[in-house]
């Protein structure tokens, strides 16, 4: 991929919070990802989640990148971290964001999922807007680590908050 793809002054309207010029760099990006994991594990799913957990740590690095003309660099350190996990055996695809003991029963018909999602919607209600962001955070694939940095808090904090969002969830599914 020519060095024209990552155009300082592309990356820097990136930096800015152009929708457009990140979405367009992350575009760029997910293509060298994909041939780089590829190159190096071969199997399609696993490729796919790396190369996402690769595009969120540039994502969330963007801003901090002082020299916009070494995106690519800073790009394969991202993938490179990620291969490594990888290799480590410290690489998960997608950390969940629920237990699998705190899901409810299976519904056979659709007037049994509308129930239930309608009681999702009700408990996700009662949650208060920094858990609701959490769990959102969570959801997109960002570690405990990384949404403590985002919010200003420890990580510890964070824990503590998705473990009680879920209790509150959980009472609201068994009411």
């Amino acid at each position: 991929m020519a060095s024209g793809n990552f155009d300082p002054g592309l990356v820097q309207r990136a930096q800015k919070g152009d929708e457009y010029s990140r979405n367009l760099l992350l575009r760029r990006l997910s293509k060298v990802f994909e041939r780089y994991f590829k190159a190096k594990i071969g199997n399609q799913a696993v490729v796919d989640d790396l190369t996402q957990c690769a595009l969120l740590r540039v994502h969330s690095g963007l801003p901090a990148l002082k020299q916009p003309d070494k995106l690519k660099a800073f790009a394969m350190k991202a993938a490179l971290f990620e291969l490594h996990d990888y290799y480590r055996g410290r690489h998960s695809p997608k950390e969940k964001t629920y237990e699998p003991q705190m899901l409810p029963e299976r519904r056979d018909s659709p007037d049994e999922w509308f129930g239930s999602k309608f009681d999702a919607e009700r408990a996700l209600g009662t949650l208060t807007p920094r858990a609701r962001r959490i769990l959102e955070l969570r959801e997109h694939g960002y570690k405990y680590k990384e949404i403590a940095e985002i919010l200003d808090t420890t990580e510890t904090a964070v824990k503590m908050q998705v473990k009680r969002a879920f209790e509150k969830m959980r009472s609201i599914f068994t009411d």
